[in-house]
């Protein structure tokens, strides 16, 4: 069978998992949500939203897409992936390129500043989300506390410095890219320690991004949005 003209291939029913995985998370916060596929210099697929946050949302998994970069609705490409075998061309249906606004983060050039305890981030997601239910309207959280700086870290020789605001932590919990020593999503009622204790979560800066990576997936934040000090 000839592939359409616009397709995108997952290779693997792991990928294919984490793919429709991604894309369900994504369409929580959003019922409205596109995504944004890229192909990577390294082969794989890059696959992105726009959160909630004011924050940028990424994955990687295997395949093809053609064109290399097209923006599609999250809810039909879930759909035909949910469908499809896995390393099947499927068409992600209408282009909805005029929907993405701004460009992506490189897919290189991130200094490594620190690693944090995956624990301690979800726990500061927590705190912050008592907040808001507590002190939140009903149009959401207060835009002060989505912007507070929460957790601010420093290269071992202290030359650069990045400040993570809370928008950031509750993207990547939202997206559910913590999850637990058996890979089990982590909602808010579960325990910590069901987390390992030594998963990292690791923060890097670009002169534009900066990048806070957990085990399943990526958050981008700009750097307007970050206080960092540069070599």
């Amino acid at each position: 069978m000839t592939a359409p003209e616009r397709h995108v291939t997952v290779a693997g029913p792991g990928d294919r998992s984490d793919a429709i995985a991604f894309l369900g998370r994504a369409l929580r916060g959003d019922s409205t949500a596109v995504v944004r596929i890229k192909a990577r210099p390294d082969g794989l697929l890059g696959l992105w939203v726009n959160t909630g946050f004011d924050v940028l949302a990424g994955r990687s998994v295997f395949g093809a897409v053609a064109p290399d970069d097209l923006v599609c609705d999250a809810t039909a490409l879930r759909s035909v992936l949910s469908s499809a075998e896995p390393d099947t061309a499927v068409d992600p249906g209408f282009s909805f390129d005029s929907a993405w606004r701004g460009a992506l983060p490189p897919s290189t050039g991130f200094a490594h500043v620190d690693d944090v305890p995956a624990r301690t981030v979800v726990e500061l997601s927590r705190g912050g989300a008592h907040l808001a239910r507590t002190e939140g309207s009903a149009h959401g959280p207060a835009t002060g506390l989505l912007d507070q700086d929460v957790l601010a870290v420093s290269s071992d020789d202290e030359q650069v410095r990045a400040a993570v605001t809370m928008r950031a932590l509750f993207a990547l919990t939202a997206m559910g890219f913590i999850r637990d020593a058996d890979g089990h999503e982590i909602t808010e009622t579960s325990s910590t320690e069901l987390i390992a204790e030594t998963e990292p979560v690791r923060i890097r800066v670009s002169p534009t991004w900066i990048r806070i990576d957990a085990r399943y997936g990526s958050v981008y934040q700009r750097r307007e949005r970050i206080a960092m000090i540069p070599v």
